[in-house]
Order: C-alpha cells, then sequence, then structure tokens
C-alpha cells in the first residue's frame, strides 16, 4: 500500500519532522494481547530535542522504535506516525507504510542511534565499510566516493585522525569512541530525524558530556531534530527542549524543559524527579552513621589495606604490558562504604577484581581480611573466598539463564559446602529474597521472567548469601531507570547498616556513591588522585581532575546544568 504523501516547504511555520496522533500498539503473546503504549500524542519540530522518559516498561522504546517501523512481527500498531523529510517536501505515515518504503525512508528521513554501540557494530568489518554501507543501501557509490564520505563524516563527529581510523576495527575504539561512529552512521545521510535509545547509559561522566556536545552539535550544525530516549534526568536537563513524560504506556506530562523541572504538574513526574539523587543531599545520613561508629573504630584493623598497589595486564606477542593500576594506598575499615569514582580505564574495576581474588596482584601489598593477595597461591584464597560477595553491574550476564533464581542464589551455598543441595538450601534462599523484598515465589522463576530491578535484587541476595564481611558492588545500578535504582539504593543502604558490612562500592555516578559511601576515591589513570568524605572531594575537590569529573556530571536542572557546562568548558580549556 502506498503511503499518502504531501508537498510543503520548510519555511512553513507548521513544519514538523514527525507528528504521532493516537499511537497504540499492543504486543500478541500467549496470555493474549499486551498494549504497551496507548493513546500517544508527540510533535517534533526539525531542530528541536524532545526527551522521551519513564520507568523500565513505560513504552518510551516501543514509541521510538514505531518511527522507525522497527516493531517485532508481534506487534500491532495504529495510529498514526508521520515523518517528514528533511526538505520538509514530503512526509509519510510510517505505519502504513511496506518493508521496502520502510528502507528508503531509514537513513534519510529517519536513523537510529542505539544504546549499547558494541552490539550495533560488526565486529569483522571496517568502520569505514560500516558508514559506507548506508550509502550504497540508498544509491550507487563508489567505493572512493564511500570511503571520502565516512572519512569526512568521522572527522565531523569527533574521531581523530579519521582518514587513518577509517580503516580500524570497532574492538580498536574505546566506548565513547564507538558511540561517536554509532552516530557518524545516522548522520552520513543527513536525516531530518535521529532516535537516540539511551545513547549514554553505559558512558561514564567525562565521555558522557563529549557525547552530549556532539548530540547538542548535531542538532544545531546539522539542524536534526532528535528523539531522546534516557531514564537520565541530568542528560534532560542538559539537552532537551521539551519533555515527554510516559507512564504505563500513556504520556502523562509534555511541557518545555524549564517547565517541567521547575513546576511538574503530574504526580507520576513529582515521583520521578524525587527519585534522582543529587550530590550533597544525604551529607546528614552518612554524617549520622560517621557518629554511631564505636569508639576505636578507627583504629580498628582494615578489611582492606593497599600499600603501593600495581596491577598490569601482561602485553601478548611481545608487546609490553599494560599497567593498569600503579601506586594506589587506601583501606576500607570495617563496616565502612568506600565509593570509588573515575572513568572508564582508570582501574576502578580492576581494583574490585583484585580485592576479590579475580585479578592477579603484580605489585606492592593487598591485604584482604588478613590475607595478602599479592603472590596468593589457590589453596591460600579458599577460605578467604566465602568472605566477599560481589554485584556485578549486569545480573543479566551474570545468572545462568537455564537455572531458577533459587538455583543461583543458592549456588555459593552448595559450592562452599554450606547445603548439600539447591532443596536443602531453599529455606536459605527465601530468607534472602524476602531480605531483598522479594516474594518467594520468585525462587521457581528464571532470569529473563524478571525486570531488571528484581534481576539486580536477586544479585544482591546472591551476594549476601554466605553473610559476607566483604562486598564488591562494580556499578550495581548503571543500567537501571531512577525510580528503580532508588529503590535499589534505598535496599542497599538499609541491608549495609543491618548487617554491618564493610563495602567497596564502584560507580561512575558520583550522586549515587556520594548518596551510599562514607568515604570517596577518585582513581585517573590508575592513581588516586583525590581521597575524603563527600563533603571534601565532592564539596571542595582540589584535584583538576575531580574538578572536572564533577562538572561534567550533569544535574537535574536545567538553570544549574547551563552553568556547569559553562564550567566544564573553561577546565577543559585549562588543561
Amino acid at each position: 500500500m502506498t503511503a499518502p504523501t504531501s508537498t510543503r516547504t520548510a519555511a512553513d511555520a507548521g513544519a514538523v519532522a514527525v507528528r504521532i496522533r493516537d499511537l497504540a500498539v499492543s504486543f500478541a503473546t500467549d496470555a493474549g494481547a499486551v498494549r504497551a503504549v496507548d493513546g500517544v500524542d508527540l510533535t517534533v519540530r526539525p531542530g528541536e530535542v524532545l526527551a522521551v522518559v519513564g520507568e523500565s516498561g513505560s513504552g518510551k522504546t516501543v514509541t521510538a522504535k514505531t518511527i522507525l517501523g522497527l516493531l517485532p512481527e508481534n506487534a500491532t500498531a495504529r495510529g498514526a506516525v508521520v515523518l517528514a523529510n528533511k526538505a520538509g517536501t514530503a512526509e509519510h505515515d510510517v505505519v502504513s507504510l511496506s518493508a521496502s518504503q520502510l528502507r528508503r525512508v531509514r537513513g534519510t528521513d529517519v536513523a537510529m542511534v542505539f544504546q549499547e554501540p558494541s552490539a550495533a557494530l560488526n565486529p569483522v568489518y571496517t568502520v569505514g565499510w560500516q558508514i559506507a554501507e548506508g550509502l550504497r543501501a540508498h544509491g550507487k557509490v563508489s567505493k572512493a566516493e564511500g570511503r571520502r564520505r565516512a572519512i569526512e563524516i568521522l572527522g565531523r563527529v569527533g574521531i581523530p585522525d579519521p582518514d587513518e581510523r577509517v580503516d580500524h576495527y570497532p574492538h580498536q575504539f574505546s566506548g565513547g569512541q564507538k558511540q561517536r561512529i554509532i552516530i557518524a552512521m545516522a548522520l552520513v545521510l543527513d536525516p531530518g530525524l535521529i532516535v537516540a535509545d539511551e545513547p549514554t547509559t553505559a558512558l561514564d561522566v567525562t565521555v558522557q558530556a563529549e557525547i552530549l556536545d556532539l548530540l547538542r552539535r548535531v542538532r544545531d550544525e546539522f539542524g536534526t531534530a532528535i528523539v531522546l530516549i534516557t531514564h537520565n534526568m541530568g542528560v534532560v536537563a542538559d539537552l532537551a527542549d521539551t519533555v515527554a513524560v510516559m507512564y504505563q504506556g500513556k504520556v502523562v506530562e509534555q511541557a518545555p524543559v524549564g517547565e517541567l523541572f521547575a513546576a511538574p504538574q503530574d504526580d507520576y513526574t513529582r515521583r520521578l524527579l524525587g527519585s534522582v539523587p543529587r550530590i550533597g543531599e544525604a551529607r546528614a545520613r552518612t554524617a549520622e552513621r560517621a557518629a554511631a561508629r564505636p569508639a576505636g573504630w578507627a583504629e580498628a584493623e582494615p578489611v582492606v589495606a593497599a600499600r603501593g598497589l600495581e596491577i598490569t595486564y601482561p602485553g601478548r606477542f611481545r608487546t609490553p604490558g599494560f599497567r593498569a593500576v600503579q601506586g594506589v594506598d587506601l583501606t576500607i575499615r570495617p563496616g565502612e562504604v568506600l565509593g570509588l569514582v573515575g572513568e572508564s580505564g582508570s582501574g576502578k574495576s580492576t581494583i574490585g577484581r583484585a580485592i576479590a581474588g579475580l585479578t592477579k596482584v603484580t605489585g606492592g601489598s593487598l591485604q584482604v581480611l588478613g590475607t595478602e593477595m599479592h603472590g596468593v597461591r589457590p589453596r591460600e584464597l579458599r577460605p578467604v573466598r566465602p568472605r566477599i560477595g560481589f554485584v556485578f553491574q549486569d545480573p543479566a550476564s551474570s545468572f545462568n539463564p537455564l537455572l531458577t533464581i533459587a538455583d543461583c542464589v543458592a549456588e555459593p551455598l552448595v559450592v562452599h559446602g554450606r547445603a548439600r543441595d539447591v532443596g536443602a538450601a531453599r529455606a536459605r534462599v527465601d530468607e534472602l529474597l524476602e531480605a531483598v523484598q522479594l516474594p518467594r515465589a520468585y525462587g521457581d522463576r528464571f532470569p529473563h521472567e524478571l525486570s531488571g530491578g528484581q534481576r539486580q535484587r536477586v544479585s544482591l541476595a546472591r551476594a549476601l548469601a554466605l553473610d559476607p564481611e566483604l562486598l564488591v558492588a562494580d556499578e550495581p545500578t548503571s543500567a537501571l531507570d531512577v525510580s528503580v535504582q532508588a529503590r535499589v539504593l534505598d535496599l542497599f543502604a538499609e541491608l549495609q547498616a543491618e548487617l554491618g558490612f564493610a563495602c567497596l562500592f564502584i560507580s561512575h555516578d558520583l550522586a549515587v556513591v556520594d548518596l551510599l559511601a562514607d568515604r570517596i576515591a577518585v582513581l585517573y589513570r590508575g592513581r588516586l588522585v583525590e581521597e575524603g568524605t563527600g563533603e571534601q572531594v565532592l564539596g571542595s575537590p582540589s584535584d583538576p581532575y575531580t574538578q572536572r569529573l564533577l562538572a561534567s556530571l550533569p544535574v537535574p536542572d536545567p538553570v544549574a546544568q547551563a552553568a556547569r557546562r559553562v564550567e566544564l568548558e573553561r577546565l577543559r580549556a585549562l588543561d
């Protein structure tokens, strides 16, 4: 069926990039139809950034995928998604387009920036070939011309030495650079609209700030409209012109960004904004916890003590090794939460893995629960392992999908001889599930049947199964939306206060660390550059890197965020 087409000029006052009217999307399942989107109305104008926010399951990603016609076969859509080309000379109703018509529209009128660039890029082709693929799909382009266009767009998105890097493969780029390449692939055909689905979720705050600057340039220099799907309200405050809040498939509030943050009208919007952690808001709670410490606590034997810690990854094929951690001194006392922050590649996860005995220490000293980890033998490490819990960043990949939740939580109990089998451990498993505020019946489910927040609670339950004295939490909330993150953080704080375990909390979110940590340590290129309480490190940072890190963190306030952006530019100019 041919989609309706009309002609108009982009100069028309009523020009729009996409207009969504009464959109409803349902999915056919064995249990019947499930309505994911219900009566959504949205309009995005050329050069405008519309942020669509809401918790997981609110329908924001389904709405975004409808704009590109990327819904699965079991989905049924009704309503209208009217997409205009960049020149404003034609428009199409995406809902009624055939597969061949959709292929012509994608890339030229609308393009997608995916959440996980590593999954979106093909590892066996160079990035130049993959960028030129979009050009080849929409017309005959010579190899030389495709390469020239790829080099040009790589340079425009900030990839250094684009004439050389065009022939490199995805694994040769950092996470932030891969996201820039995905944006380049979206821009190469100069579409009028880009749909960006959580484009900064997995990035640390400094790289995130660079990607937000790039998206701002895309809007201003290319004149491209952007639909931004995100759960980060700081990102919304930094980039968006208009915000639409979705809840249970409906748009419950829509307003200019300044109005929405200053005076939210809907109860759900107010709860969503209230869930966002802010630097400084938990200082009183941290001070109360410090005041409640018993006498002599500061002189107690540390749970973790690093002195001149060095960790080097061996090189291959006669290449020198990479020194990930160099000369780090830090301690964690009993019952203390130490927040470890820094950008990707700073060495924070390497330190966490070394403390858990998962990465070899190559220099200095690292004592964990009285055991020296430098040169430790597996036999000597065996009695220490049950005393350490580990919460992984992505519980979905750390669980065996063939095992039930009860099997996953019981695994450490069985492995360390605390229970004969899963059946014998079930009482303890039920107790742990209730401790993380999940029903006992969830033990009979499989990991894929739980939401992201529920899986992270199960991961916490598994880490606590052996009553550890030390917990290593590596980015445990980075992939969660703000409302789920708030509940998980509250649960974590309650369990830590109740059980009294010491914790190394690794994160790139400074506000989350400030909420939970007694002390904060800042890593930069494998070195410890600053350490102290949240008030000292985040309230008045002394190291230039910490100052840049703090200025890079987007805050959920458009006015304050504009001032932070100016400060970040000033600090960058000093480098």
